[in-house]
């Protein structure tokens, strides 16, 4: 049995779709990981499956549980650590799991043992009894983790647990987290925009655009979907529309999209191609700046099966969020 089964779940925020008939199935013992850009979707997804809202139409179960028909049972089951810190700055880390245990129902020397050995596991049994507001960033978000682990959850929600990390402490957190997932025998769904994160941790991964799955598989499946290697031109001047029809024309491209300047194709072989690509640019006067080629990544996963660039509608999903209209 899915540890998780959404189907076709709708969700609206006034004039905002934010879901838009998402489905996919999350296997028990895996880490899931849900990739898109800022406003996708992926938070509205997990509140939902959280029992935080509750959607227009469609399914979803949790552990066997109905999130809309029983949402207690689901919230037993399951730990939620938001994109925004639940922890007590104010109290020591201890502290903080000996009350969110409290919470779940636990006491006792059981709630004392799972303390010790959750501030051991996350690497902070030595801070575990420093107030928070002294702790790093990398160490709160740790924190955040036990907060949601404490109770010996069946499923993990981490709603983008590395936002805000800079690349080090960022690095330390997916090293914990693969511990985690080894060490607690747990389902994870994990939300996040950072493609290298996703690459890192899901054993399987949906990549989420506009409210809806676009393509669902192992981070190596998606990336060998696309046959050949990618090749991206930067222009040097405007003519991209003229740039895209000649190299898409060429023997050996499988295909060819502009953004702005840049020029991207996936071609059987970059190393034979490139020279091909440069001497058709030169031949019909259209300048270039720079080339480069590397194997298919998941951005280009993104890219091939949405039509449009990650870091684009990235950006625009944080506009959206920052002016309060975008779904997250």
């Amino acid at each position: 049995m899915d540890a998780i089964v959404v189907d076709e779940l709708r969700k609206r925020y006034s004039d905002v779709r934010a879901l838009e008939g998402i489905t996919f199935g999350v296997r028990t013992g895996e880490v899931f990981g849900l990739l898109g850009p800022n406003g996708a979707g992926k938070s509205t997804t997990v509140k939902v499956l959280a029992t935080l809202t509750k959607p227009d139409s469609g399914r979803a179960e949790v552990a066997g549980r109905d999130v809309v028909r029983e949402p207690n049972a689901v919230r037993r089951a399951i730990g939620y650590v938001p994109q925004s810190s639940g922890v007590d700055r104010d109290a020591t880390g201890r502290e903080n799991l000996m009350l969110q245990g409290r919470v779940q129902g636990m006491s006792g020397r059981a709630l004392e043992s799972r303390v010790g050995e959750m501030l051991e596991l996350l690497g902070l049994a030595e801070a575990g009894d420093r107030v928070v507001r002294g702790y790093s960033g990398g160490m709160k978000r740790r924190l955040d983790v036990g907060l949601g682990l404490v109770h010996r959850p069946q499923v993990l929600f981490l709603d983008e647990p590395t936002t805000g990390l800079d690349p080090e402490a960022r690095a330390a957190m997916w090293d914990e987290l693969e511990r985690l997932a080894e060490g607690e025998s747990l389902t994870i769904l994990l939300t996040t925009h950072y493609m290298e994160e996703a690459d890192e941790l899901a054993d399987r991964l949906a990549i989420v655009s506009r409210g809806r799955v676009v393509v669902e598989g192992t981070p190596e499946e998606l990336k060998q979907s696309l046959r050949g290697e990618a090749v991206e031109v930067e222009l040097g001047d405007g003519r991209a529309a003229e740039a895209e029809a000649v190299v898409a024309a060429l023997d050996g491209v499988l295909e060819a999209t502009v953004d702005g300047r840049r020029l991207r194709s996936r071609v059987a072989s970059g190393a034979r191609a490139i020279p091909s690509i440069l001497s058709a640019l030169e031949a019909k006067g259209i300048g270039v700046e720079a080339v480069t080629t590397h194997r298919p990544s998941l951005d280009d996963v993104y890219l091939h099966y949405t039509g449009r660039e990650f870091a684009a509608e990235d950006e625009q999903g944080r506009a959206g969020d920052s002016g309060g209209n975008g779904p997250r």
